[in-house]
């Protein structure tokens, strides 16, 4: 088992799961975190941290999505080890759905 971050971290990128993990297996993109599952140690601490609760074990249903566009991309994101601001409007973004086919980007942070 891995902790991934799911969909409902684009647009908010809230670094408090960053500021807390102790193996620093995160990566920044343009508009959301990711975490690498070969460096995540499963030990959870990040879980609760994240205001957008989009921090999950791989293991829940339908998130096969997520495993891969976390692994994808902590390959191409560079590793984020320090905690700054969330994006702008993130509050006002953060329980809304469908955010992957609106907002996703590809690029780095």
């Amino acid at each position: 088992m891995t902790y991934i971050v799911t969909e409902a971290c684009i647009k908010c990128k809230y670094t408090d799961c960053v500021e807390v993990c102790p193996v620093d297996c995160f990566y920044e993109g343009e508009n959301m975190l990711v975490i690498h599952p070969d460096e995540c140690i499963d030990c959870g601490v990040c879980e609760p941290e994240c205001p957008a609760e989009a921090i999950v074990p791989d293991t829940e249903d339908g998130m096969e999505k997520w495993l891969e566009v976390n692994t994808k991309f902590a390959e191409e994101w560079p590793n984020l080890t320090e905690k700054k601001d969330m994006l702008p409007g993130a509050d006002d973004v953060k329980d809304e759905a469908g955010k992957y086919d609106k907002y996703f980007s590809t690029n780095p942070g």
